[in-house]
Order: C-alpha cells, then structure tokens, then sequence
C-alpha cells in the first residue's frame, strides 16, 4: 500500500524534529518514505507513486502508534469477573480457577476482543503474557497488529509451555509483526532452575524474556524468606537479567534494585491503573527513569485494569508519580509520551525502526482528530495528549504500512460477531464454577 498523509500536523518523536509541524508523511509499503513539510517534495512524491492514497489529514495530528509492554489480552473474558479484591485472592478464588476451565479457543477469542480494544486506542504494537500464544499468532496475524507474544508458565505447566514456544516460532514464520517470548510467571511461582531453564531457551534462539517482579509486598516477603534476596536482585543472581528483559510492574524495588535494573539494560513496563486498583503500591518511576532505567507504560490485563486504554494509562503515570513525589515538575507530557513511543520500541527490540516519524522506519503510525472540544485551545500539543487524550479521538490506525483501523472501524474483525462469541463463551466457562 501507498499512502500520503496530506496536511497533518506532524509528531515525529526524534531528536531532530522534538517540536510538531504542518507537514507531509508518505508511506510505501511497510515503510515511511516521506517525511516533509515542503508542498513540493509531496508533489514529487505523489507523482512518482501513481497508485497513491492521499488522506486530507487537515486538523489531525499524525504520531508513532502507541506500544503497550505488558498486557494479558485473553483475559478479556475476565473484564470486571473479580474486583475488589488482594492480588492473592484475586489470583487464587477467581482468575485461575477461571484460567482452568477456558479452552485454547476461549483463549484466541479473548485476544481477538482485547486486540480489537487495543487498535482502536491506537496502539500499533503490544507485548502479550498469556497461555496458548501459538494460536494467538493467528489472531495476531489476522487483526494486522504488531505483537510480541509471552508464553507463559508456572512451575506446574513448564513442560508444555517449553513445547509451546518452538510451536509458537513456527506458527510465527515469515510474519515480521510477530515475535515470541518465554514468559515465566514470578519468583513466587517459578522455581530457580525454571528461571534458567526460559532463559536458556532465550538465548539459544535469540528471543526475548519477561516477567513480573517485585509486584507487591507479599511477593517480596515470599521471595526474601525463600532466596534472602529482593525479587530484582534474586532474578539477577540467576542470571536472567539482561537488555531483552522485559519486568512487568517493579513497584518494590529499592535503590540498590534501581541500579541493577540500569545495569543490566532491563525495560522496565510500569502498569500504574493495575497497580492501584490491586492496591500494590505506587512504583518509584520517577527515580528509576531519572537514574537511567528504560522505563515504559503499559496497561496490564483488562481484568485488573479494567480495560486495554493507553491514553489513561498515560494521564495516570504522569498525575501517579506528581502526587508521590510530591514534585509537580515529575513525568513531563513529553517525557510520558517517549515512554509509550520511542522506549516502547527500544523494550521489544525494534530499535529506531518503531516508535517514531522519520524516513525509512516501519509505517506503525495513528491518526488522531484534534477537532474535538478537549483539545482546544492547543497550547502545548504534549501536554493536550497526555492530559486530555482519549482512546476515541483515535481515527486511523496503520501497522506495518498496513490501514487496520479506519474511521473508527476495526477492518478485520466483525465486531458484532465477536461480542456475541465472547458473551457466549463468558456463560459457559461461569456456568461450570464450583
């Protein structure tokens, strides 16, 4: 697909081009090819691609697509099934239980729901954690989103989930959006050599590695009376601490934790809605971002969260950590925004390739109307998407050159239909409870 966005304002998300600008963006095939503000270079472009789509994007701002580093999309089918409660109750009585009695077919149907919510928020990628990933990569791959998929175990499924993860390779063949992880539960639910045994696998084929840690006092006191270490520092001692890293959560991590995080290049997914609807704590963002740490937000699973909304999650991050440090200068919009755009990129491996507007990188990009009450007067374009952005004023969603999302309608999927399955699916798994 050839695409031009024509008389956008422009958020480029790079060094060179900090400040947003009337301009021209061209997409041929997975890739952006243009970036301008020059009416001529357009021209050019336009003529030199007579297959062209142009999009009047007047009024529009044109950004990177937001990339959410930790998310369980299959628990779609437990949005609002448990709240109010401890992380352990939560866990024990009613998520897991539930978890037992869905199929893999529950499982993709979850996904495809959650995946739905996510493209139209605007996030162009995310990183899952979740069981049957090998056949999440079919919904993946149909929905036309960008995924790095988690297979997760516990000690008591580790077997099976070492056999998932080649499957799950393969069902990922010659698909570029879609990379595969091995996703160990926590210190808490897997044993040391567990640990060990998901990263060798890693490493042996190049693959990325992620887990909660230090979530919640609990974990932490477990982890201390089995290992005498902090979560961060007992994952270290293993060796499974690394820059293809991703730790989900790290809400009770103290200064020396902080500074082996750095260390060892771990990203670092701050989940701050789930965090406080579970009452775990407030993470020290602030601090691990200012000592260096890679630092990303993300939204959890839309069963602690409720839902798979990024741009409350961004408000969230920023307002969180102001009212922690007692510092209103903390987590600047900006700041916020590198943090789902151009880190989220780093955390999965992409680099410079996502995350960003620049000629050459993937065409992961969202189109978003500003004609809209909450945003005007626009003083400072940040600061109106982080503290009054919403997941509706979303129009366009491009992944990998790709329109998935257009005027507001999710372009592979029937939504009418996917609601009915998951109602119908919901009602089968609770009528088994007990």
């Amino acid at each position: 697909m050839t695409l031009l966005f024509e008389n956008c304002t422009v958020l480029c998300m790079t060094p060179g081009e900090p400040e947003p600008f009337r301009g021209w963006v061209g997409i041929d095939g997975r890739r952006i090819a243009l970036v301008t503000r020059d009416r001529g270079e357009a021209d050019a472009f336009r003529a030199a691609h007579p297959g062209l789509r142009c999009i009047d994007a007047a009024g529009k701002l044109l950004m990177p697509g937001l990339i959410d580093t930790h998310c369980h999309a299959g628990m779609t089918l437990q949005r609002c099934y448990a709240d109010d409660l401890s992380l352990m109750s939560w866990l024990n009585d009613y998520i897991w239980p539930f978890e037992a009695r869905q199929s893999a077919g529950d499982v993709m149907l979850g996904t495809e729901l959650g995946v739905a919510e996510l493209l139209l928020g605007g996030v162009t990628s995310f990183v899952d954690m979740y069981w049957h990933e090998d056949r999440n990569v079919e919904v993946v791959r149909r929905m036309g989103i960008r995924a790095m998929l988690g297979v997760s175990y516990f000690d008591t499924n580790v077997k099976e989930a070492m056999r998932t993860l080649p499957a799950a390779m393969e069902a990922a063949r010659g698909c570029d959006r879609i990379r595969i992880a091995a996703a160990p539960h926590a210190p808490y639910t897997v044993s040391p050599e567990n640990y060990v045994r998901g990263k060798r696998f890693c490493d042996e084929h190049g693959l990325h590695f992620m887990t909660h840690a230090a979530e919640t006092a609990e974990e932490t006191r477990i982890v201390r009376e089995r290992y005498g270490k902090s979560p961060v520092a007992h994952l270290d001692a293993l060796g499974v601490l690394d820059d293809r890293t991703i730790a989900a959560h790290c809400v009770h991590v103290s200064d020396e934790d902080i500074a082996t995080l750095v260390r060892r290049g771990v990203a670092v997914s701050h989940n701050p809605q789930s965090n406080m609807k579970l009452a775990s704590g407030t993470a020290p963002v602030e601090r691990m971002r200012r000592e260096g740490a890679l630092v990303t937000i993300a939204t959890d699973g839309p069963c602690s969260n409720n839902d798979l909304d990024m741009w409350e999650e961004m408000r969230t991050a920023a307002l969180l950590q102001k009212s922690a440090t007692g510092d209103p200068c903390a987590m600047p919009a900006e700041e916020v925004l590198r943090m789902v755009t151009v880190n989220g990129a780093r955390a999965l491996g992409w680099g410079d390739e996502l995350g960003v507007i620049r000629e050459g990188a993937l065409a992961d990009v969202i189109l978003i109307d500003l004609q809209k009450p909450h945003f005007q007067p626009v003083h400072r374009l940040a600061a109106d998407l982080v503290y009054c952005g919403k997941a509706a004023d979303v129009e366009t969603v491009v992944v990998d050159g790709e329109i998935v999302v257009e005027n507001r309608r999710v372009l592979h999927t029937d939504l009418a239909r996917l609601f009915r399955d998951a109602e119908a699916a919901v009602r089968r798994i609770t009528a088994c409870r007990g």
